[in-house]
């Protein structure tokens, strides 16, 4: 079995441009829309969520917040992977940023009306998470489109620097702009939304090999079908679940912030924000082409001092080296994911990529959304250190675990279509 659809070129050392996803047009534009979407969705949840508070100071509701919005991309996954599979990814993508783009318009219209209850904004963000899950397993999928093989490891790069910015950014940017006026991060959304859907459906068409068969139940399901047959695949999807599910440490930082380092709200903005900086600066330092072998090794590897990571943050009682922890967790998880997100893109075919990053999409926000559910329960009957500690040695296990498990996994070498 090869590794990609379309033959892969040969790349060696010295010509490595750390540039290269971007000398692709389709590239630079399916880069812009897709970090300007992100970066609007992060912007309207944190606004959306003070704005809730505001009105209820129900904490409930925050919770109601992320239930509705990740909601859709479950119930849909038999859908929206098909979607991106039988029809053009680009115009899914951008039509869905105009779909988030009209929901954000419409919380424009209902905050300035003078909002006095939350039902009409739960209804908006049920469309807005059906837009979302409409939009990511497209626009994962699309990726592979846009680009040719010997760039794809590249433009994975660039694409895990743009999220971890957007998920930083995005968030800060949102608090601020709600602090001078309750409509100002919507506004800004809707506009950043509509030139991302314009961007999008302006990316010239790519050659996508499109699913033609009659839509049955077994066309459906054949995105699962495939992530059980192909161990690398599904060695990928499952390690994240668990590793995330283990060692997620982020819904216990107010505790270690306020109970156990001391460092009050701006050391928790510290704490928060040092596992995305580890990230970005991991993904800046990957997209010079940096693994050029053993990617299966070198990703187990990095699970591995991810937790070990966790794990030293959680008998930490030193800012500093709480703060660096956190930092280098997050460097390694992203080594992890940008090993993982192009394996899973390579070793699909292009016909069932749709589907298979739906089913990703699921795992990850399952693993997210439970995670932060494992470590809460975990903290309230052992206390949070003891969930830190004990998730961070379950990340490590699951590392060497999976590596047992799936060998092929391990055995993957390269990230540029060759086998």
């Amino acid at each position: 079995m090869t590794a990609s659809d379309t033959p892969a070129g040969e790349q060696g050392p010295e010509e490595v441009d750390r540039f290269a996803a971007f000398r692709h047009t389709a590239y630079l534009r399916y880069w812009l829309a897709r970090f300007m979407t992100t970066f609007s969705a992060n912007v309207v949840s944190v606004a959306v969520g003070w704005q809730i508070y505001d009105l209820t100071r129900d904490p409930l509701d925050l919770g109601l917040v992320g239930l509705i919005e990740f909601a859709p991309a479950l119930l849909l996954v038999l859908v929206t992977g098909s979607v991106a599979d039988r029809f053009g990814r680009r115009m899914i993508m951008g039509l869905a940023s105009l779909a988030e783009a009209i929901c954000a318009g419409v919380l424009v219209w209902l905050t300035l009306a003078g909002l006095t209850t939350v039902l009409p904004v739960f209804i908006l963000l049920v469309f807005f998470g059906i837009s979302r899950a409409f939009f990511s397993p497209a626009s994962s999928a699309l990726l592979a489109n846009v680009v040719p093989p010997r760039d794809f490891a590249n433009a994975v790069a660039w694409n895990s620097s743009a999220w971890q910015t957007a998920t930083i950014v995005g968030p800060a940017t949102g608090g601020l702009l709600y602090g001078f006026s309750a409509a100002a991060p919507y506004m800004i959304s809707v506009m950043l939304m509509l030139v991302a859907g314009v961007l999008a459906l302006s990316i010239p068409k790519p050659a996508q090999h499109a699913e033609t068969e009659r839509v049955t139940l077994e066309t459906l399901l054949a995105g699962f079908g495939y992530v059980w047959r192909e161990k690398v695949v599904l060695g990928a999807i499952s390690l994240d679940l668990f590793v995330v599910l283990l060692g997620g440490v982020v819904a216990l930082l107010p505790v270690f912030a306020r109970d156990i380092l001391e460092l009050g709200p701006t050391g928790l903005g510290l704490l928060r924000a040092s596992p995305g900086v580890g990230a970005v600066a991991m993904a800046l330092w990957l997209s010079g082409g940096k693994i050029r072998d053993h990617a299966g090794l070198i990703m187990f590897f990095c699970v591995a001092v991810f937790g070990l990571a966790n794990l030293v943050f959680g008998i930490s009682t030193l800012a500093w080296l709480s703060i660096v922890m956190l930092a280098l967790a997050g460097a390694a998880d992203m080594v992890s994911v940008y090993i993982r997100e192009t394996l899973i893109q390579l070793w699909t075919p292009d016909r069932l990529r749709g589907r298979v990053n739906a089913i990703n999409m699921v795992f990850v926000g399952a693993s997210n959304e439970l995670g932060v559910f494992r470590a809460g329960t975990m903290a309230w009957l052992i206390g949070a250190v003891p969930a830190v500690v004990l998730g961070g040695a379950g990340a490590v296990a699951v590392a060497g675990l999976w590596a047992w498990l799936f060998p092929a996994l391990r055995q993957a070498r390269h990230l540029d279509g060759r086998t």
